[in-house]
């Protein structure tokens, strides 16, 4: 069992695990290899799983932590999970149902953290994506701090420790930041972020208001055809990554996690494969240098995997702003 964990320290008093293991999968790998990936996450060492009612994998999820808490291997409270509330969820009366029907697929009593995760309301139902009869999606106008105020009624309820945000622009940040009466704050904004997008305004922001950036597609996501353009860049063919591999003896993906790590930045890492998920965990067993962290600043392009074109006209948006 790895027992070098490093945590970050949420705003809340929380602390949350430096690394994550995603779940999220294309719909065309069967839910029964969610169960045996995360089970030798746990075994590698992983204490933090980041999921969502949107992955549709939770019963999967939950089976595989509930069969390592019964084995032995972890208890729940070495666990940290994330679950996030879905767009069609966000009218405020319905936020608390979605982390119930979460946690009761999981088994689980709480989560470690709520997120919000995406600006984009749509129309309440059991669709993931509603459409109309022209396969236009359709959306709904929830006011980003009512959502907010739910959030919060599921920390006070204890159904949830921590409660945050993902793929929210500073602008939408900073209204929940200064909407009055606020109780809790969002502890952390979960975000694409690599070398590619670094995110380096957002993350400074962040930082000044003591809320943690926590990286997906730190490798350059898994390249589901549904969402990301097949001829964009490989990331982790990158010869600037390459060069450091070598240089650090250590695979590109450990200097793209590393990359985040040191940046104070909580990253995610998504794999199905055994021997990448126990290389994965092993970001904290070397250092880059300063020169190296320039090396990959430099790559910033700031090009985004998932830009979400298709909701492009939503009115809360959130990547037509700089940042």
């Amino acid at each position: 069992m790895n027992s070098k964990h490093q945590y970050v320290e949420l705003s809340d008093g929380y602390f949350i695990p430096a690394l994550g293991f995603g779940t999220y999968k294309p719909e065309e790998i069967p839910n029964s290899n969610t169960i045996e990936a995360t089970k030798i996450a746990i075994e590698a060492g992983f204490h933090h799983i980041d999921c969502a009612y949107f992955y549709q994998v939770e019963e999967e999820v939950g089976l595989a932590i509930r069969s390592k808490i019964a084995d032995g291997t972890v208890k729940r409270e070495d666990i940290f999970y994330t679950t996030k509330l879905w767009n069609t969820f966000h009218r405020p009366e319905l936020v608390q149902s979605c982390l119930e029907r979460s946690l009761k697929k999981l088994g689980f009593d709480y989560v470690d953290l709520y997120l919000i995760h995406s600006p984009l309301s749509m129309k309440p139902g059991e669709e993931i994506f509603p459409c109309d009869e022209n396969g236009k999606f359709i959306y709904d106008t929830v006011d980003l701090c009512a959502i907010w105020e739910a959030m919060e009624k599921c920390k006070d309820a204890g159904l949830a420790k921590s409660i945050g945000v993902s793929n929210f622009n500073r602008r939408q940040l900073e209204m929940i930041l200064n909407k009055p009466g606020l109780r809790y704050k969002p502890v952390c904004n979960q975000v694409e972020c690599h070398v590619y997008h670094n995110q380096k305004k957002l993350l400074d922001f962040c930082k000044s208001k003591d809320i943690v950036l926590v990286a997906y597609g730190a490798l350059g996501t898994q390249r589901i055809k549904k969402w990301v353009d097949q001829s964009s860049p490989v990331l982790l063919d990158d010869p600037v990554l390459g060069a450091l591999a070598k240089k650090h003896k250590r695979s590109p993906a450990l200097i793209a996690l590393r990359y985040q790590v040191q940046r104070g930045v909580v990253v995610l890492a998504q794999s199905l494969k055994e021997n990448e998920i126990k290389e994965n965990i092993q970001v904290f067993d070397f250092e880059l240098t300063s020169e190296d962290m320039k090396d990959l600043d430099g790559l910033n392009r700031n090009f985004r995997y998932i830009a979400t074109e298709s909701m492009a006209d939503h009115p809360n948006y959130p990547f037509a702003d700089e940042y």
